[in-house]
Protein backbone atom coordinates (compact mmCIF):
# COMPACT_ATOMS: atom_id res chain seq x y z
CA UNK A 1 0.00 0.00 0.00
CA UNK A 2 3.08 2.01 0.70
CA UNK A 3 4.44 1.47 -2.64
CA UNK A 4 0.87 2.27 -4.20
CA UNK A 5 0.82 5.98 -2.64
CA UNK A 6 4.00 6.86 -3.22
CA UNK A 7 3.20 6.23 -6.94
CA UNK A 8 0.40 7.99 -6.74
CA UNK A 9 1.91 10.73 -5.24
CA UNK A 10 4.64 10.85 -7.64
CA UNK A 11 2.16 11.06 -10.35
CA UNK A 12 -0.02 13.39 -8.87
CA UNK A 13 3.11 15.81 -7.94
CA UNK A 14 3.94 15.31 -11.96
CA UNK A 15 0.47 16.48 -12.88
CA UNK A 16 0.51 19.60 -10.83
CA UNK A 17 4.50 20.43 -12.43
CA UNK A 18 2.94 19.98 -15.67
CA UNK A 19 3.53 23.84 -17.41
CA UNK A 20 0.55 23.10 -19.94
CA UNK A 21 -1.35 22.09 -16.99
CA UNK A 22 -0.58 25.41 -15.29
CA UNK A 23 -1.46 27.21 -18.13
CA UNK A 24 -5.19 26.08 -18.05
CA UNK A 25 -5.64 26.37 -14.18
CA UNK A 26 -4.42 29.33 -14.66
CA UNK A 27 -7.11 29.94 -17.73
CA UNK A 28 -10.12 28.82 -15.70
CA UNK A 29 -9.32 29.70 -12.16
CA UNK A 30 -12.95 29.90 -10.97
CA UNK A 31 -13.62 26.00 -11.80
CA UNK A 32 -10.29 24.58 -10.38
CA UNK A 33 -10.89 26.90 -7.23
CA UNK A 34 -14.71 25.16 -7.25
CA UNK A 35 -12.33 21.59 -7.50
CA UNK A 36 -10.35 22.27 -4.68
CA UNK A 37 -12.78 23.23 -2.67
CA UNK A 38 -14.91 20.12 -3.49
CA UNK A 39 -11.57 18.07 -2.83
CA UNK A 40 -10.49 19.75 0.28
CA UNK A 41 -10.42 16.64 2.95
CA UNK A 42 -10.04 19.33 6.20
CA UNK A 43 -14.06 20.31 6.00
CA UNK A 44 -17.32 18.05 5.91
CA UNK A 45 -18.37 20.42 2.86
CA UNK A 46 -15.22 19.38 1.11
CA UNK A 47 -14.08 15.57 -0.12
CA UNK A 48 -16.42 14.50 2.13
CA UNK A 49 -19.76 16.14 0.92
CA UNK A 50 -18.68 15.48 -2.35
CA UNK A 51 -17.78 11.65 -1.50
CA UNK A 52 -22.01 11.89 -0.15
CA UNK A 53 -23.05 13.08 -3.15
CA UNK A 54 -21.40 10.84 -5.72
CA UNK A 55 -22.71 7.65 -3.72
CA UNK A 56 -26.01 9.58 -3.33
CA UNK A 57 -26.85 10.24 -7.07
CA UNK A 58 -25.68 6.76 -7.55
CA UNK A 59 -28.09 4.59 -5.21
CA UNK A 60 -30.66 7.29 -6.21
CA UNK A 61 -30.19 6.38 -9.99
CA UNK A 62 -30.36 2.82 -8.97
CA UNK A 63 -33.03 2.66 -7.15
CA UNK A 64 -35.06 4.51 -9.85
CA UNK A 65 -34.26 2.33 -12.41
CA UNK A 66 -35.52 -0.78 -9.93
CA UNK A 67 -38.67 1.01 -9.78
CA UNK A 68 -38.69 1.17 -13.61
CA UNK A 69 -37.80 -2.76 -13.62
CA UNK A 70 -40.70 -3.01 -11.03
CA UNK A 71 -43.38 -1.20 -13.20
CA UNK A 72 -42.46 -2.53 -16.52
CA UNK A 73 -42.03 -6.07 -15.67
CA UNK A 74 -38.22 -5.96 -16.57
CA UNK A 75 -36.42 -8.53 -16.37
CA UNK A 76 -35.49 -8.72 -12.82
CA UNK A 77 -39.55 -9.40 -11.86
CA UNK A 78 -38.57 -12.65 -14.44
CA UNK A 79 -35.66 -13.43 -11.95
CA UNK A 80 -37.98 -12.86 -8.59
CA UNK A 81 -40.67 -15.42 -10.28
CA UNK A 82 -38.36 -17.72 -10.79
CA UNK A 83 -36.18 -17.11 -7.00
CA UNK A 84 -39.43 -17.24 -5.46
CA UNK A 85 -40.56 -20.66 -6.61
CA UNK A 86 -36.81 -21.91 -6.44
CA UNK A 87 -37.20 -21.07 -2.36
CA UNK A 88 -40.89 -22.37 -2.42
CA UNK A 89 -39.20 -25.84 -3.42
CA UNK A 90 -36.57 -26.13 -1.02
CA UNK A 91 -38.43 -24.53 2.18
CA UNK A 92 -37.82 -26.13 5.24
CA UNK A 93 -39.99 -26.02 8.51
CA UNK A 94 -36.78 -25.61 11.00
CA UNK A 95 -35.20 -22.69 8.83
CA UNK A 96 -39.11 -21.38 8.75
CA UNK A 97 -38.88 -20.82 12.57
CA UNK A 98 -34.96 -19.53 11.94
CA UNK A 99 -36.10 -16.80 9.45
CA UNK A 100 -39.29 -16.01 11.39
CA UNK A 101 -36.71 -15.35 14.14
CA UNK A 102 -34.42 -13.18 11.86
CA UNK A 103 -37.32 -11.23 10.46
CA UNK A 104 -38.03 -9.96 13.55
CA UNK A 105 -34.88 -7.81 13.77
CA UNK A 106 -36.81 -5.31 11.72
CA UNK A 107 -40.58 -6.09 12.54
CA UNK A 108 -42.00 -2.76 13.99
CA UNK A 109 -42.50 -4.36 17.32
CA UNK A 110 -38.89 -4.83 18.24
CA UNK A 111 -37.36 -1.73 16.34
CA UNK A 112 -39.53 0.30 18.08
CA UNK A 113 -38.44 -0.84 21.60
CA UNK A 114 -34.92 -0.67 19.66
CA UNK A 115 -35.31 2.92 18.44
CA UNK A 116 -36.09 4.25 22.20
CA UNK A 117 -33.41 2.31 23.98
CA UNK A 118 -31.05 3.58 21.10
CA UNK A 119 -32.39 7.78 21.76
CA UNK A 120 -32.08 7.07 25.36
CA UNK A 121 -28.55 6.04 25.65
CA UNK A 122 -27.35 8.78 23.06
CA UNK A 123 -29.06 11.11 25.29
CA UNK A 124 -27.41 9.53 28.35
CA UNK A 125 -23.90 9.62 27.15
CA UNK A 126 -24.24 13.15 25.74
CA UNK A 127 -24.36 11.82 22.00
CA UNK A 128 -27.53 14.12 21.10
CA UNK A 129 -26.20 15.76 17.89
CA UNK A 130 -26.67 11.84 16.36
CA UNK A 131 -30.75 11.73 17.75
CA UNK A 132 -32.03 14.51 15.51
CA UNK A 133 -30.65 12.73 12.08
CA UNK A 134 -31.72 9.64 13.56
CA UNK A 135 -34.72 9.88 14.13
CA UNK A 136 -34.95 12.06 10.59
CA UNK A 137 -33.49 8.46 8.51
CA UNK A 138 -35.79 6.34 10.29
CA UNK A 139 -38.80 8.77 9.87
CA UNK A 140 -37.82 10.09 6.32
CA UNK A 141 -37.23 6.24 5.29
CA UNK A 142 -40.63 5.05 6.92
CA UNK A 143 -42.99 7.48 5.49
CA UNK A 144 -41.60 7.47 1.80
CA UNK A 145 -41.33 3.83 1.44
CA UNK A 146 -44.99 3.71 2.53
CA UNK A 147 -45.95 6.10 -0.37
CA UNK A 148 -43.75 4.48 -3.05
CA UNK A 149 -45.98 0.98 -1.59
CA UNK A 150 -49.18 3.07 -2.98
CA UNK A 151 -47.89 4.41 -6.05
CA UNK A 152 -46.16 1.11 -7.17
CA UNK A 153 -48.84 -1.36 -6.04
CA UNK A 154 -47.33 -4.47 -6.43
CA UNK A 155 -48.52 -7.08 -4.74
CA UNK A 156 -46.69 -9.89 -2.68
CA UNK A 157 -45.75 -13.54 -3.89
CA UNK A 158 -48.91 -15.97 -3.64
CA UNK A 159 -46.68 -18.55 -2.51
CA UNK A 160 -45.90 -16.64 0.93
CA UNK A 161 -45.58 -18.64 4.01
CA UNK A 162 -47.69 -16.25 5.77
CA UNK A 163 -50.10 -13.59 4.96
CA UNK A 164 -48.48 -10.10 5.32
CA UNK A 165 -50.47 -6.35 5.13
CA UNK A 166 -49.83 -3.89 2.82
CA UNK A 167 -48.08 -3.88 -0.75
CA UNK A 168 -44.47 -5.46 -1.56
CA UNK A 169 -42.34 -2.70 -3.26
CA UNK A 170 -39.80 -1.71 -1.19
CA UNK A 171 -39.52 -4.49 1.79
CA UNK A 172 -40.32 -2.09 4.71
CA UNK A 173 -38.25 -4.44 6.89
CA UNK A 174 -35.52 -4.30 4.73
CA UNK A 175 -35.50 -0.55 4.40
CA UNK A 176 -35.91 -0.57 8.51
CA UNK A 177 -32.86 -2.59 8.66
CA UNK A 178 -30.31 -0.45 6.89
CA UNK A 179 -32.01 2.84 8.02
CA UNK A 180 -31.56 1.62 11.63
CA UNK A 181 -28.70 -0.82 12.01
CA UNK A 182 -26.55 1.26 9.47
CA UNK A 183 -27.16 4.04 11.68
CA UNK A 184 -26.41 2.07 14.47
CA UNK A 185 -22.80 0.62 12.55
CA UNK A 186 -22.13 4.39 11.99
CA UNK A 187 -22.56 5.73 15.31
CA UNK A 188 -20.27 2.81 16.84
CA UNK A 189 -17.18 3.15 13.84
CA UNK A 190 -17.16 7.03 14.51
CA UNK A 191 -16.65 6.24 18.28
CA UNK A 192 -14.03 3.62 17.67
CA UNK A 193 -10.38 4.30 17.17
CA UNK A 194 -9.25 0.76 16.12
CA UNK A 195 -9.68 -0.48 12.06
CA UNK A 196 -10.02 -3.93 13.39
CA UNK A 197 -12.98 -2.61 15.29
CA UNK A 198 -14.66 -0.54 12.63
CA UNK A 199 -14.32 -3.13 10.21
CA UNK A 200 -16.08 -5.40 12.80
CA UNK A 201 -18.83 -3.29 13.68
CA UNK A 202 -19.58 -2.92 9.83
CA UNK A 203 -19.57 -6.58 9.04
CA UNK A 204 -21.84 -6.94 11.92
CA UNK A 205 -24.30 -4.40 10.40
CA UNK A 206 -24.02 -5.89 6.86
CA UNK A 207 -24.63 -9.58 8.46
CA UNK A 208 -28.11 -8.25 10.29
CA UNK A 209 -29.21 -6.63 7.06
CA UNK A 210 -28.47 -9.43 4.68
CA UNK A 211 -30.44 -11.86 6.87
CA UNK A 212 -33.68 -9.64 7.50
CA UNK A 213 -33.56 -9.12 3.62
CA UNK A 214 -33.23 -13.36 2.55
CA UNK A 215 -35.62 -13.75 5.14
CA UNK A 216 -38.10 -11.95 3.59
CA UNK A 217 -37.25 -13.48 0.34
CA UNK A 218 -36.96 -17.14 1.70
CA UNK A 219 -40.15 -16.77 3.79
CA UNK A 220 -41.95 -15.63 0.23
CA UNK A 221 -43.36 -12.34 1.68
CA UNK A 222 -41.59 -10.38 -0.62
CA UNK A 223 -39.26 -10.53 -3.78
CA UNK A 224 -36.04 -10.34 -4.65
CA UNK A 225 -36.38 -6.74 -6.06
CA UNK A 226 -38.54 -5.83 -3.14
CA UNK A 227 -35.13 -6.65 -0.69
CA UNK A 228 -32.61 -4.82 -3.39
CA UNK A 229 -34.96 -1.82 -3.17
CA UNK A 230 -35.42 -1.59 0.35
CA UNK A 231 -32.06 -1.65 0.83
CA UNK A 232 -31.61 1.38 -1.58
CA UNK A 233 -34.28 3.10 -0.59
CA UNK A 234 -32.74 2.71 3.17
CA UNK A 235 -29.26 3.90 1.96
CA UNK A 236 -30.72 6.53 0.68
CA UNK A 237 -32.22 8.19 4.43
CA UNK A 238 -28.90 6.79 5.70
CA UNK A 239 -26.71 8.86 3.86
CA UNK A 240 -28.93 12.19 3.80
CA UNK A 241 -29.01 10.93 8.10
CA UNK A 242 -25.11 10.50 7.93
CA UNK A 243 -24.66 13.90 5.90
CA UNK A 244 -26.44 16.47 8.58
CA UNK A 245 -24.75 14.38 11.57
CA UNK A 246 -21.59 15.25 10.23
CA UNK A 247 -22.55 18.83 9.05
CA UNK A 248 -23.70 19.15 12.71
CA UNK A 249 -20.57 17.56 14.03
CA UNK A 250 -18.41 20.33 12.12
CA UNK A 251 -20.60 23.25 13.49
CA UNK A 252 -20.17 22.38 17.16
CA UNK A 253 -17.89 20.16 17.72
CA UNK A 254 -18.71 17.27 20.54
CA UNK A 255 -17.19 17.41 24.00
CA UNK A 256 -15.32 14.83 25.73
CA UNK A 257 -18.09 13.25 28.07
CA UNK A 258 -17.68 11.34 31.34
CA UNK A 259 -19.60 8.00 32.19
CA UNK A 260 -21.45 8.40 35.13
CA UNK A 261 -22.85 5.68 37.03
CA UNK A 262 -26.26 6.35 35.49
CA UNK A 263 -25.25 6.16 32.08
CA UNK A 264 -23.41 2.98 33.11
CA UNK A 265 -25.83 0.97 34.85
CA UNK A 266 -28.29 2.04 31.74
CA UNK A 267 -25.89 1.19 29.28
CA UNK A 268 -26.26 -2.19 30.72
CA UNK A 269 -30.15 -2.34 31.69
CA UNK A 270 -31.25 -0.81 28.18
CA UNK A 271 -30.15 -3.55 26.19
CA UNK A 272 -30.66 -6.73 28.43
CA UNK A 273 -34.21 -4.83 28.04
CA UNK A 274 -34.67 -4.88 24.63
CA UNK A 275 -32.59 -8.63 24.39
CA UNK A 276 -35.72 -9.63 26.75
CA UNK A 277 -38.31 -8.32 24.75
CA UNK A 278 -37.02 -9.44 21.47
CA UNK A 279 -36.90 -13.09 23.10
CA UNK A 280 -40.00 -12.79 24.66
CA UNK A 281 -41.79 -11.94 21.09
CA UNK A 282 -40.05 -13.74 19.09
CA UNK A 283 -40.99 -16.92 21.51
CA UNK A 284 -44.73 -16.14 21.26
CA UNK A 285 -44.53 -15.14 17.38
CA UNK A 286 -45.95 -18.04 15.58
CA UNK A 287 -48.04 -16.51 12.94
CA UNK A 288 -50.43 -18.38 11.01
CA UNK A 289 -49.35 -20.07 7.84
CA UNK A 290 -50.92 -19.47 4.47
CA UNK A 291 -53.70 -21.45 3.66
CA UNK A 292 -54.41 -19.87 0.45
CA UNK A 293 -51.59 -20.64 -2.20
CA UNK A 294 -52.60 -20.95 -5.17
CA UNK A 295 -52.83 -24.83 -7.07
CA UNK A 296 -52.39 -24.80 -10.62
CA UNK A 297 -55.92 -25.83 -12.35
CA UNK A 298 -55.48 -29.35 -13.79
CA UNK A 299 -56.36 -29.35 -17.64
CA UNK A 300 -57.88 -32.53 -19.26
CA UNK A 301 -56.53 -33.22 -22.45
CA UNK A 302 -56.13 -36.03 -25.23
CA UNK A 303 -54.15 -34.32 -27.65
CA UNK A 304 -50.60 -34.25 -25.99
CA UNK A 305 -49.05 -33.40 -29.28
CA UNK A 306 -50.17 -29.77 -28.88
CA UNK A 307 -50.11 -29.14 -25.68
CA UNK A 308 -47.45 -26.84 -25.66
CA UNK A 309 -49.52 -25.03 -28.21
CA UNK A 310 -53.11 -25.25 -26.79
CA UNK A 311 -51.86 -24.57 -23.63
CA UNK A 312 -49.31 -21.87 -23.88
CA UNK A 313 -46.30 -23.80 -22.16
CA UNK A 314 -43.20 -23.24 -23.19
CA UNK A 315 -41.45 -25.43 -25.57
CA UNK A 316 -37.73 -24.78 -23.90
CA UNK A 317 -36.05 -24.63 -20.10
CA UNK A 318 -35.22 -21.16 -18.92
CA UNK A 319 -32.52 -19.08 -17.29
CA UNK A 320 -33.09 -17.22 -14.19
CA UNK A 321 -33.72 -14.46 -15.91
CA UNK A 322 -36.37 -16.15 -18.27
CA UNK A 323 -34.47 -16.91 -20.98
CA UNK A 324 -35.08 -20.09 -23.43
CA UNK A 325 -31.72 -23.02 -22.75
CA UNK A 326 -32.10 -26.46 -23.59
CA UNK A 327 -35.62 -27.44 -25.33
CA UNK A 328 -37.81 -30.01 -23.88
CA UNK A 329 -36.82 -33.58 -25.19
CA UNK A 330 -39.55 -35.43 -23.26
CA UNK A 331 -42.66 -35.83 -22.42
CA UNK A 332 -43.85 -38.93 -20.49
CA UNK A 333 -47.81 -39.82 -19.27
CA UNK A 334 -48.12 -42.36 -16.39
CA UNK A 335 -50.42 -42.79 -13.63
CA UNK A 336 -48.81 -40.26 -10.93
CA UNK A 337 -45.49 -39.68 -9.09
CA UNK A 338 -44.89 -42.98 -7.26
CA UNK A 339 -45.72 -44.92 -10.32
CA UNK A 340 -43.17 -42.05 -12.46
CA UNK A 341 -40.25 -42.66 -10.05
CA UNK A 342 -40.96 -46.19 -9.74
CA UNK A 343 -40.47 -46.94 -13.53
CA UNK A 344 -37.84 -44.29 -13.72
CA UNK A 345 -35.93 -46.29 -11.00
CA UNK A 346 -36.36 -49.63 -12.80
CA UNK A 347 -34.95 -47.93 -15.87
CA UNK A 348 -31.85 -47.81 -14.31
CA UNK A 349 -32.19 -43.77 -13.09
CA UNK A 350 -31.64 -42.93 -9.27
CA UNK A 351 -33.89 -40.23 -7.56
CA UNK A 352 -31.88 -37.47 -6.54
CA UNK A 353 -31.07 -36.06 -3.02
CA UNK A 354 -33.29 -32.93 -2.16
CA UNK A 355 -30.36 -30.34 -2.00
CA UNK A 356 -30.11 -29.33 1.94
CA UNK A 357 -26.71 -28.54 3.77
CA UNK A 358 -26.08 -32.68 4.54
CA UNK A 359 -26.63 -34.02 0.56
CA UNK A 360 -24.57 -30.69 -0.82
CA UNK A 361 -21.40 -31.13 1.55
CA UNK A 362 -21.72 -35.29 1.10
CA UNK A 363 -21.28 -33.73 -2.51
CA UNK A 364 -18.81 -31.67 -2.14
CA UNK A 365 -16.85 -34.12 -0.39
CA UNK A 366 -17.43 -36.49 -2.98
CA UNK A 367 -16.27 -34.07 -5.45
CA UNK A 368 -13.02 -33.00 -3.79
CA UNK A 369 -12.38 -37.20 -3.69
CA UNK A 370 -13.39 -37.63 -6.90
CA UNK A 371 -16.17 -40.21 -6.05
CA UNK A 372 -19.46 -42.09 -6.63
CA UNK A 373 -22.27 -40.54 -5.25
CA UNK A 374 -25.60 -42.12 -6.76
CA UNK A 375 -28.07 -39.74 -5.51
CA UNK A 376 -26.53 -36.45 -5.53
CA UNK A 377 -28.64 -33.55 -5.71
CA UNK A 378 -28.86 -31.56 -8.82
CA UNK A 379 -28.35 -27.88 -9.87
CA UNK A 380 -31.98 -26.55 -9.75
CA UNK A 381 -33.39 -25.86 -13.55
CA UNK A 382 -35.90 -23.55 -14.84
CA UNK A 383 -39.35 -24.55 -16.77
CA UNK A 384 -42.47 -22.34 -16.77
CA UNK A 385 -40.83 -20.48 -13.97
CA UNK A 386 -40.50 -23.51 -11.95
CA UNK A 387 -37.73 -25.51 -10.60
CA UNK A 388 -37.93 -29.08 -11.44
CA UNK A 389 -39.64 -31.09 -9.72
CA UNK A 390 -37.96 -34.61 -10.10
CA UNK A 391 -34.49 -35.57 -10.59
CA UNK A 392 -32.62 -38.59 -12.15
CA UNK A 393 -29.48 -39.55 -12.13
CA UNK A 394 -27.51 -42.49 -14.10
CA UNK A 395 -23.49 -43.19 -13.63
CA UNK A 396 -21.57 -43.19 -16.09
CA UNK A 397 -18.93 -45.85 -16.53
CA UNK A 398 -16.09 -43.39 -14.50
CA UNK A 399 -18.34 -44.22 -11.50
CA UNK A 400 -17.66 -40.52 -10.18
CA UNK A 401 -19.81 -37.72 -8.91
CA UNK A 402 -18.11 -35.08 -11.71
CA UNK A 403 -19.44 -37.13 -14.71
CA UNK A 404 -23.73 -38.51 -14.68
CA UNK A 405 -26.47 -38.57 -16.58
CA UNK A 406 -29.28 -36.27 -15.62
CA UNK A 407 -32.77 -35.96 -16.11
CA UNK A 408 -34.57 -33.21 -14.91
CA UNK A 409 -38.48 -33.26 -14.87
CA UNK A 410 -41.54 -30.77 -14.19
CA UNK A 411 -44.80 -31.89 -13.50
CA UNK A 412 -47.30 -30.11 -15.30
CA UNK A 413 -51.16 -29.37 -14.45
CA UNK A 414 -52.25 -31.70 -17.65
CA UNK A 415 -54.00 -34.60 -17.53
CA UNK A 416 -55.53 -37.67 -20.03
CA UNK A 417 -59.30 -38.39 -19.71
CA UNK A 418 -58.14 -41.42 -17.71
CA UNK A 419 -56.64 -39.50 -15.03
CA UNK A 420 -52.87 -40.34 -15.93
CA UNK A 421 -50.35 -36.56 -15.47
CA UNK A 422 -47.77 -35.47 -17.69
CA UNK A 423 -44.40 -34.49 -17.19
CA UNK A 424 -41.98 -33.05 -19.49
CA UNK A 425 -38.04 -32.98 -19.09
CA UNK A 426 -34.96 -32.57 -20.59
CA UNK A 427 -31.27 -34.84 -20.36
CA UNK A 428 -27.96 -33.75 -20.13
CA UNK A 429 -24.69 -35.60 -19.87
CA UNK A 430 -21.90 -33.49 -16.96
CA UNK A 431 -18.48 -34.19 -18.37
CA UNK A 432 -16.94 -31.75 -15.35
CA UNK A 433 -18.04 -29.70 -12.38
CA UNK A 434 -17.61 -26.04 -12.46
CA UNK A 435 -16.85 -24.01 -9.92
CA UNK A 436 -17.72 -26.34 -7.66
CA UNK A 437 -21.21 -25.45 -7.36
CA UNK A 438 -22.46 -27.05 -11.15
CA UNK A 439 -21.65 -29.20 -13.94
CA UNK A 440 -20.00 -28.60 -17.30
CA UNK A 441 -22.83 -30.28 -19.44
CA UNK A 442 -21.84 -32.36 -23.50
CA UNK A 443 -23.46 -30.39 -26.20
CA UNK A 444 -24.63 -33.37 -27.52
CA UNK A 445 -27.89 -33.40 -25.97
CA UNK A 446 -29.92 -35.51 -28.36
CA UNK A 447 -27.51 -38.85 -27.34
CA UNK A 448 -28.92 -38.29 -24.18
CA UNK A 449 -32.35 -38.21 -24.85
CA UNK A 450 -32.10 -41.29 -27.27
CA UNK A 451 -30.25 -43.18 -24.29
CA UNK A 452 -32.82 -42.77 -21.81
CA UNK A 453 -35.45 -43.81 -24.14
CA UNK A 454 -34.04 -46.54 -24.98
CA UNK A 455 -33.36 -47.68 -21.01
CA UNK A 456 -36.95 -47.34 -20.58
CA UNK A 457 -37.78 -49.84 -23.57
CA UNK A 458 -35.30 -52.07 -22.12
CA UNK A 459 -37.08 -51.95 -19.08
CA UNK A 460 -40.16 -53.16 -20.98
CA UNK A 461 -42.06 -49.50 -19.71
CA UNK A 462 -42.70 -47.89 -23.28
CA UNK A 463 -46.26 -48.61 -24.07
CA UNK A 464 -47.29 -46.30 -27.00
CA UNK A 465 -44.33 -43.64 -28.31
CA UNK A 466 -43.72 -40.88 -30.62
CA UNK A 467 -41.39 -38.90 -32.09
CA UNK A 468 -42.07 -35.56 -33.45
CA UNK A 469 -40.21 -31.76 -34.63
CA UNK A 470 -40.76 -29.63 -31.46
CA UNK A 471 -38.47 -26.93 -32.62
CA UNK A 472 -36.15 -26.19 -35.01
CA UNK A 473 -32.62 -27.53 -34.38
CA UNK A 474 -31.31 -24.99 -31.76
CA UNK A 475 -27.42 -24.38 -31.46
CA UNK A 476 -27.73 -22.67 -28.24
CA UNK A 477 -25.78 -22.03 -24.57
CA UNK A 478 -26.97 -22.71 -20.87
CA UNK A 479 -26.92 -20.60 -18.02
CA UNK A 480 -23.45 -21.33 -17.18
CA UNK A 481 -22.29 -21.03 -20.88
CA UNK A 482 -21.90 -23.84 -22.16
CA UNK A 483 -23.07 -24.98 -25.56
CA UNK A 484 -25.50 -27.25 -26.69
CA UNK A 485 -26.83 -28.68 -29.84
CA UNK A 486 -30.05 -30.37 -30.78
CA UNK A 487 -32.24 -31.46 -33.59
CA UNK A 488 -35.25 -29.93 -31.89
CA UNK A 489 -37.24 -33.24 -31.49
CA UNK A 490 -39.47 -34.76 -28.89
CA UNK A 491 -40.21 -37.95 -27.49
CA UNK A 492 -44.07 -38.49 -26.49
CA UNK A 493 -43.96 -41.75 -24.21
CA UNK A 494 -46.79 -43.26 -22.79
CA UNK A 495 -45.55 -45.72 -20.06
CA UNK A 496 -47.41 -48.91 -19.42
Amino acid sequence: MKFFKSILLSIREGIVANPEIRKIVQRYPGFFAFLKRRLDRSKFSGLPLTFLLIIFLYVFYLFVGTIQDVVTAGPPVAADIRIANLLYAFRDLELIRVFLWITLFAKWQTITIFILITAVLLWLWKKRMYIAPFFVTLGGSYLFYALIKIITHRLRPDIAYYLEKGYAFPSGHSTTAVAFYGFIAYILIRQCKSWKTKIGILLAGLIIIFGVGFSRIYLGVHYLSDVWGGYLFGALWLIIGISITEWRKEQKQEEPVTAHKTAKLFSVLLPITGLIFYLGFALQYNPPPNKNISKPIVVVTSNIQNIFKDENLPRFTETLTGENQEPISLVLVTKDDQRFIRDMERAGWTLADRPDAGSILKLAKAALLNRNYPAAPMTPSFWNAKTHDFGFEKATQAQSVRERHHARFWKTNIEMPDGRRVYVGTVSLDTGIRWFVTHKIAPDIDTERELLFSDLEKAGLVGVSQKIQSVPPVLGENFTGDQFFTDGKLYIIFLK
